[in-house]
Formats: structure tokens, C-alpha cells, sequence
């Protein structure tokens, strides 16, 4: 009685009764009419671009797959160890061109400053005795300067940061040169803080998975704690559910590496750090005033300096981040071969950081992207790298494909600007 009730109270509802489908209900319908309604959702969600990182992770996962069917050794706990520890030093670098690239800049400086970096530290800490904490400090803070000199010249001069950026490369790197002079190459002491960066391993097993427990539990509290402040704004918000099942799939990622990594040699410490680093800076993109100025400021510099934003301190403060990013990954790169040469910061080295930041999924026209993103597109150069190695693949097909790969990238975001242009979201 109460849906008659209904349905007399609700001429809509009375109406819909009786435009209805007159044919019988079936099982098949049903289960298609699901399918249908699932396959328009993706549609809708393919043309607004709210796809998020599903592509990239999925181009990964298509990688991994050809490797491990062209070598059975590309997926052992050996060789994804050794991948998670290579990608540290330009995934560090990638995340740095991240902010940049926020605000719809580009930085071609980050090679050069963290080989600049490296070399400050190896001059310091070997030919001068100053101790490792020191002249690892010191190092940070000559990329940080570095950052900051360029992004107030960028800020104060309105000249496009590319172009500043790119009298950075040649002179850091020259600097660089006239430090390393009389040597050419340091050696780093094996033994050292620096070259245990990435040479040392959590064997304990307990360690890889509390840290994997330690970062779902993080997860859900932070996004369960985003929820109640939204709901409490009457903003829309993410369901218990929806929260649950986000947090229970980074788990099983999270325990199925820690249990990759333990049959080897355990968690390694450089990829430790770079994932809280990378979680860290993550916080403070999404989740302070900062943060969200740097993202106004991707969105339309004019429009920012409208709304009275202070576009000389962010884009210094994001050029600044850049710098210390890129002494950071320096440092590591370093720390991987235990040695500073002529040659640190140069090669493929900032093609490689730009190409994980983009492919990762980090928009060329600013405004669009997290710290995450250099993750997701580190990994994938770095595995398209190791399994061509692996293979015994000419370096050649290596660079043809991660760039191809990144053209199929650059072309996905602008097409993706251009649907957010036509449905008004850009």
C-alpha cells in the first residue's frame, strides 16, 4: 500500500509506469542492461578525462608482460629489487620537475644541478675532509640555491623559465666541470652514508611488511578523515565503501611487493625514502595553501595574479623544489655507482626525468598531476630499460620506445585539454 501510496503522490513516478518497457523482464536483459550502463559510465568518464593513472598503470602492467614473456627472469624478486632501487635517483629528479611542470613551466636545469650537487659533495666530503652530514647538507643546499636564483629570475623577468632554465644547464654544468678539474672522477667511499643510500637492505621481513601495513593504514585514515571534513562542509565525498575498497587494493600491492622484496635481500632504504618523500610532498601538494597555489597558479597566471596570489614566491618556492629534488636524486645517482665523474648529470638524464614526469600522467599545461605521477613513469622507463638489458635489446629500440611512448603520452593530455575545453572543465 505505501508504494501505491507512492507512486499516486509522484505523477512522474506514475508516468514512467506507464511509458515502461512492456517486454518481460529477463536475466540476460538485466545483465546486459548492467554492462551497458557500466560501458556509458566509462565513456562519460574516457571523455572528461577522470581516468586518472588506470592508462599508465596499465601500459606498465602491458610492459611487464611482454618482458616477462621474452625473459622468465624479468619478474624475479633479483631484478624487480634491482628496478626498485634504480628508479629512485630519476624518479627524485622527476618528482622536482612535477611542481614545475604544475604551474606550466618546464625546468631543463635539473640535470646539470644534481650532478653540480653530486660533485659538491664529493669535493667537500673526499678531497676536503668535511664530514658526510655536512657535505650532504651543504650539497642540498646548492641545489636549493640553484632553484631559487632561477625562479626568482624567472618570477622577477617574465621570461619563460625554459629559457632561463636552460642557461642554468650550461652554466651549472660548467660549474660543475671547473669543481671536478683536477680529478675528473671522486670515488665515494664504499662504506660511506652516501653509498649506502642505496646499497643497504632491511633484511628483517617484518620490516617491508609494517611499512606496507603502516602505509594502507595511513591511507585510509587520511582519506576517511578527508571524508568527515567534506561531509561536515556538505561537499561531496568519497562512500566508506569506495574508501575501503581503494585502501584494501593499495594493501595488496603494498604486502604482494613487501613479499617480492623480502626474497631477495629485503626492503631497500633508498626506495624507503623516496616513497615517503614522494608521499610527503604529496601532502603538501594536495593538502596546504601551498600546495593548492601552486595548482591556481597552473590554472592561469593571470588569473592568479587577479585573485591576489603571490605568483613571485610560488614560482621561486616551485623552482626552489626543483633544485633540492634534483640535488636529492643527484646524491643517489651517485650513490648507485659510488663515484662522481665529468659526466654526472648529463646523457640521458633529464630527458629521462621529463618523460617520467609527463608519462606518468603530470599535464604539459599545468594545473593537473601529482607527486605519484613521476612514480608511475619512472617505473615504466626504468622497466622498458631493464627489460631490454635483460634481453639483450640494442639501447638503440630502448630510446625509440620510451619515445614513442611519451609521444603517446604528450598526445593523450592534449587531447584530454582539448575534451576538458569542449565540456567547459578546463
Amino acid at each position: 500500500m505505501k508504494g501505491m501510496r507512492n507512486e499516486r503522490d509522484n505523477p512522474q513516478a506514475e508516468a514512467a509506469a506507464h511509458t515502461a518497457d512492456p517486454r518481460p523482464s529477463r536475466p540476460g536483459r538485466a545483465i546486459a542492461d548492467v554492462v551497458q550502463r557500466w560501458t556509458a559510465a566509462g565513456r562519460r568518464r574516457f571523455i572528461a578525462s577522470e581516468l586518472g593513472s588506470l592508462p599508465v598503470v596499465l601500459v606498465l602492467v602491458a610492459v611487464w608482460i611482454v618482458f616477462q614473456l621474452l625473459n622468465p627472469n624479468f619478474l624475479s624478486p633479483r631484478n624487480l629489487s634491482n628496478l626498485s632501487v634504480d628508479i629512485v635517483g630519476t624518479g627524485l629528479i622527476a618528482v622536482g620537475i612535477v611542481f614545475v611542470l604544475l604551474i606550466g613551466e618546464l625546468d631543463l636545469s635539473v640535470g646539470s644541478i644534481s650532478g653540480l650537487a653530486a660533485a659538491a659533495f664529493a669535493v667537500l666530503n673526499v678531497n676536503n675532509g668535511v664530514p658526510e652530514w655536512l657535505a650532504i647538507i651543504l650539497a642540498l643546499l646548492v641545489g636549493t640555491a640553484a632553484g631559487t636564483v632561477q625562479g626568482f629570475s624567472v618570477a622577477k623577468t617574465r621570461v619563460p623559465a625554459f629559457v632561463v632554465t636552460l642557461a642554468g644547464l650550461l652554466t651549472w654544468n660548467g660549474l660543475m666541470l671547473y669543481m671536478l678539474r683536477t680529478s675528473g672522477t671522486i670515488n665515494l667511499d664504499e662504506n660511506g652514508l652516501v653509498a649506502k643510500l642505496t646499497s643497504y637492505y632491511f633484511s628483517n621481513e617484518g620490516v617491508a611488511y609494517g611499512v606496507a601495513a603502516f602505509a594502507a593504514g595511513l591511507v585510509f585514515l587520511m582519506s576517511y578523515r578527508d571524508r568527515r571534513r567534506r561531509q561536515a562542509m556538505g561537499l561531496p565525498h568519497r562512500s566508506l565503501r569506495s574508501i575501503g575498497a581503494r585502501t584494501g587494493l593499495l594493501a595488496v600491492v603494498a604486502f604482494a611487493a613487501a613479499y617480492v622484496l623480502n626474497r631477495f635481500q629485503g626492503l631497500p632504504l633508498a626506495l624507503l625514502i623516496f616513497l615517503a618523500l614522494v608521499g610527503g610532498l604529496d601532502v603538501v601538494l594536495r593538502r596546504t595553501p601551498y600546495g593548492r597555489q601552486v595548482y591556481a597558479l597552473g590554472g592561469g597566471i593571470e588569473a592568479a595574479r587577479r585573485a591576489s596570489l603571490s605568483v613571485v614566491r610560488v614560482q621561486t618556492a616551485v623552482l626552489a623544489v626543483s633544485g633540492t629534488m634534483a640535488a636529492v636524486g643527484g646524491l643517489f645517482l651517485a650513490s648507485r655507482i659510488t663515484s662522481v665523474s665529468q659526466s654526472s648529470g648529463s646523457g640521458v638524464l633529464l630527458l629521462n626525468a621529463i618523460a617520467a614526469a609527463v608519462i606518468g600522467g603530470t599535464s604539459l599545461f599545468g594545473g593537473r598531476g601529482t607527486t605519484w605521477s613521476a612514480v608511475l613513469g619512472a617505473l615504466i622507463i626504468q622497466s622498458i630499460a631493464s627489460g631490454m638489458a635483460i634481453t639483450d635489446t640494442p639501447i638503440a629500440l630502448q630510446f625509440v620506445i620510451t619515445g614513442g611512448v611519451l609521444f603517446a603520452a604528450a598526445v593523450i593530455d592534449a587531447l584530454s585539454r582539448r575534451s576538458q575545453e569542449a565540456h567547459g572543465r578546463a
